[in-house]
Order: structure tokens, then sequence, then C-alpha cells
């Protein structure tokens, strides 16, 4: 697999992690291997790189690299974010798209896996450019993309602006007015809840996972990286459940309030006035900003919850947080704990949602937007938030099942491991050597 997939570290870090888990359920169904199972699985079942040619404010063209990885369709069309960030390339596509076959196959709904976007960066550019370069993208994405194929929604860089300029595109093409996107306005499709989906799902699985252990985030100081949109509503959700989140960032680095982040700060900066969270300690005189976002595992807490990017907790910051306390660690953004980290947390007995489980929220949600659509309806948000807690509650209980029935008692990586690859595993052995 490495062979074929040099320079790709993300994808053998992701792949390895889910094999890793896998013996005893090879061991009791042997066919698996026999058909192939695990070699067509690490194989996407299509990927696509294409060119994004777009014309900025002065007049000059600019050429960006799309991709849409298409990875397992066994369950249901292929669903997954699209992520406009300079760091995107064909590796962290791929495997974002491994992961997210497991994510959605651990929510229960017919959604297979996927992943797309472009190094393709929206920070400092304008509304014109945003849009110039959201046409041209969907200009070619359009061909491989459907309702019943192959679903985008957002990700990283891609929020309701770009899904809006991405789905007007699409409709002047294909002259067709259906569910092809999710994260769409609440006035044209989209569905309540789903903005607050990943950060409030990744605050039900945390609850369901402590409460397990007897324990609450009544009273919990927490640290919570990142500030963009599942950092905020894993904030709010946090609040709501009686927890105090201390510290936020970003990429330049991080704020701690240690009298409790003022949520409403936090989003008047990101969500309005798009500035850096440094900004956040000029309202707030109690507040501290440091430079250098990996800093905030320094700080004493009960709950960390990483919500910015992948392997941003090392080895060495998930020492620090155990020694300062830390009792419980859930992934809110993909893989950002790097296997040593992990491997810290689980030797230590600190309680780990990893994020294929803990942040499933959002595309749980967007699946439920799919139904709408397909009904030509539009569920309350407390019909909808009801059924997110239920999904999230319904994951954590299937990978706690799953790690005591195949002999890690828990160990939820393991269990979200093996119970989504089950599901995908019976599905593709199901139907044939496709």
């Amino acid at each position: 697999m490495i062979q074929r997939n040099p320079h790709e570290p993300e994808f053998h870090q992701a792949v390895h992690e889910v094999l890793g888990s896998l013996e005893p359920v090879l061991e009791r169904y042997p066919q698996y291997r026999k058909a192939g199972i695990l070699e067509r699985i690490v194989e996407p079942e299509r990927q696509i790189i294409f060119r994004v040619p777009w014309v900025d404010d002065s007049g000059q063209v600019r050429v960006n690299r799309g991709f849409r990885v298409q990875f397992n369709s066994a369950i249901g069309p292929y669903k997954g974010g699209l992520r406009f960030h300079p760091s995107v390339n064909l590796g962290i596509i791929k495997f974002l798209g491994f992961e997210q076959t497991f994510k959605n196959a651990l929510t229960g709904l017919p959604i297979g896996g996927g992943k797309g976007g472009s190094d393709f960066d929206p920070k400092g550019k304008s509304e014109g450019e945003v849009m110039r370069f959201c046409q041209s993208f969907m200009t070619e994405l359009y061909r491989h993309i459907g309702a019943d194929v192959d679903v985008p929604a957002g990700d990283t860089g891609v929020g309701g602006r770009e899904i809006g300029y991405l789905y007007g595109q699409y409709k002047r093409i294909t002259q067709s007015y259906s569910g092809v996107l999710t994260g769409k306005g609440l006035n044209w499709g989209g569905s309540l809840v789903r903005t607050e989906a990943t950060g409030y799902g990744l605050g039900y699985f945390v609850s369901e996972m402590i409460q397990a252990r007897g324990r609450s985030f009544q009273g919990a100081k927490v640290v919570i990286s990142g500030s963009g949109n599942v950092a905020i509503y894993a904030t709010q959700k946090v609040q709501q459940l009686g927890g105090t989140v201390i510290a936020l960032s970003d990429s330049d680095g991080y704020i701690h309030d240690p009298e409790g982040i003022k949520l409403e700060t936090v989003k008047r900066l990101k969500e309005v006035e798009r500035k850096r969270i440094r900004e956040y300690a000029l309202a707030h005189p109690a507040a501290v900003y440091t430079e250098g976002c990996s800093g905030i595992w320094t700080l004493p807490c009960d709950i960390a919850l990483p919500c910015a990017t992948q392997n941003e907790i090392s080895e060495e910051s998930a020492k620090t947080l155990i020694r300062n306390g830390c009792w419980a660690v859930a992934e809110g953004a993909n893989m950002p704990s790097t296997p040593g980290a992990v491997q810290q947390f689980l030797a230590h007995g600190v309680l780990f949602g990893p994020a294929k489980a803990a942040n499933a929220g959002g595309v749980a949600t967007s699946a439920l937007e799919m139904s709408q659509n397909s009904l030509r309806y539009s569920w309350s948000f407390e019909e909808v938030d009801a059924k997110l807690k239920a999904i999230m509650t319904g994951i954590y209980r299937d990978a706690s099942r799953a790690a005591q029935e195949y002999g890690s008692p828990g160990n939820l990586v393991s269990g979200s491991n093996i119970a989504g690859f089950l599901k995908v595993a019976r599905a593709m052995y199901e139907q044939g050597v496709v």
C-alpha cells in the first residue's frame, strides 16, 4: 500500500490505524480476507484531479488544483466535504475520504465515503474572487456528482458562502434543483442544525462517553483548539452542558480566558468580521493571547477537544495534558492526535473519543438534509437536534459494544474502527468483487 501511494503520510497513518484494529475481526470472518476486502477497502473507487483557472480582482489569471476522491460507495452515494486550504493535496484528500467511509458507516445512515477540495485559500480573498473560484471549481466537478451519486458538503474553508456559489453554478449548468450539496442555505434546501452539527455532535458524544464513567461536564474546565465552525458550536454545547471553556485558538496562536470564553465575542470576530483570535483579548482584558497555537495544550484542563487540524496533538503534548490532569479527550477535527499521542491517552486511562466517531455529527446532519431534500420537506430545529443526539449516542454505544466484543473493552479507537469496518465490509462482500 505504501509503495503504491508514496509521499502520502496522512493516508498511511489513517490506514494503519484502522487495519491495526481488525485482526480479531478477520479471525472471526476469514472470508473477508479471502475476498480481498482489505486490498479493496484501502483503494479509492475513483480519484479525480483537475485544474481550476480563475481571474483575480486585478485581472490576473490564477490556477489552482481541484480534487474529488470517491472512496467507497458500498452502503450509499459518496458523501464528504470539500476543503479549500493551501495544505490540500491528494494524500490529504485520500486520508480524509478513507476516514469518511467509516465515519459515515458509524452513523447508521446509507452514505458512502468521499472527500474533495482544492489548494485554493479563501482567506484574504474578496467576495468576487471566492465566487469566481467556486464557479470554476464547480464547472468541472458538476459532471462527477449527483444527488444519488456523490453529495459533497463543506469543510475547512468551505462554509455557507462557498456552498452557495458552488450550488448556484451547479444549478446554472445542469438546470436542475436537486440535493446535490449539503450545508445549503435554509431558504433553499438547507437543514436546521447543520451549522451547529459537528460541534453539537461532539458535545453529545463526549457527554455519553464520560457519563459511562460516572462523570459529566458540570464544573469541568475544557480546552478547545480552533475557532471555526466546529470549535464555536462545540463551545456552545459544552457551555450548555455545564462546562467552562477556557481557551480557543487559530493558526497564529491561542487565547486563554480563565473566566470562561465569551462566545458572542468569538462569533462576532470569526463569523461576522472574519478577524484573528488575538482580537478577543482586546475586548476582554482578563484573557491572555499567546503566539503559537500548539501551546494551547500546556493549559491545565479536565477535557481537551482538538477541533483545528490533523496531528495537532503530539506525543509530548499528550504527556503534558496528562500531567496537568486531563481525563478526557475527544477529536472534533479529523485525526488531530498523532499515533504516539493516542497511545499515551490509552495507556494512561484517559477517556478518548476518536474523530471518526466523535465528529460524525456534521455528516450525520448532512445525511438528514439529504433526506429532507428527497422528501421536499423540512424538520424543525428540535426534531433534527433530537435525531443528531440519538445518532451520536448510538455511535458511542456501537463503538463501545464492538470494543467489548472483540477483546479491547473501553478502547473506542478499536471499537469505532471495527464497528465501521464491519458495516462496509459486509456490504462489499455481499455485492461481490466490484
